[in-house]
């Protein structure tokens, strides 16, 4: 085993997981489960068994990754952030073969205590805020804030907000293309 997993996790027979991961105190990793290298998962951690996770994806306390939720490398999911996969769960009536996938592309950021209603693509590296609720797709370096969310900026690489339109350079040096259709990187 190349990987770290405290005493008090369960880690399913079957769970695939990368070298260098760490598993901490109270985490439940289901037995289908794909993970890459270097991730970490807080106290208190889900992951569900129909669950792709990339490399180097941090999965803070109390967040559960159900089944149909996939998450690229560099993934950052924030305390208690909440995932679904049912659009229109009851108790009473099985909805399993309804799962919506949810696929969150690399380098995105998800604030603590945001929600992400299932079957949606948030593009790569946009930024959740803390709080947010996130109920349709997310373009690319997307700046997401409020409830229901909306796209209130644009954000680099390096996680700082970009200003203005146009050619934007952030301060880490790298350039975008910012105008009413979208941001992409130079």
């Amino acid at each position: 085993m190349n990987y770290t997993v405290h005493p008090s996790a369960i880690v399913d027979e079957g769970a695939q997981i990368g070298a260098g991961s760490r598993v901490w105190h109270w985490v439940h990793i289901c037995g289908g489960a794909r993970i890459g290298e270097r991730c970490s998962f807080g106290q208190n951690v889900f992951v569900g068994n129909d669950v792709v996770i990339g490399n180097n994806v941090k999965v803070q306390n109390n967040v559960s990754v159900y089944d149909a939720v996939y998450l690229d490398d560099d993934v950052f999911c924030g305390p208690s952030m909440v995932f679904t996969n049912v659009y229109n769960p009851r108790s009473a009536i099985t909805r399993k073969n309804e799962y919506r996938k949810t696929h969150v592309c690399r380098g995105v950021t998800l604030g603590a205590n945001c929600t992400i209603v299932c079957g949606i693509t948030i593009g790569e590296y946009a930024f959740v805020g803390a709080g947010a609720v996130i109920n349709r797709d997310v373009p690319a370096y997307a700046l997401m804030l409020g409830v229901p969310a909306k796209r209130l900026g644009w954000m680099c690489k390096c996680g700082v907000q970009l200003k203005g339109e146009g050619t934007v350079r952030c301060s880490c040096g790298i350039e975008y293309q910012i105008n009413e259709s979208g941001c992409i990187q130079l």
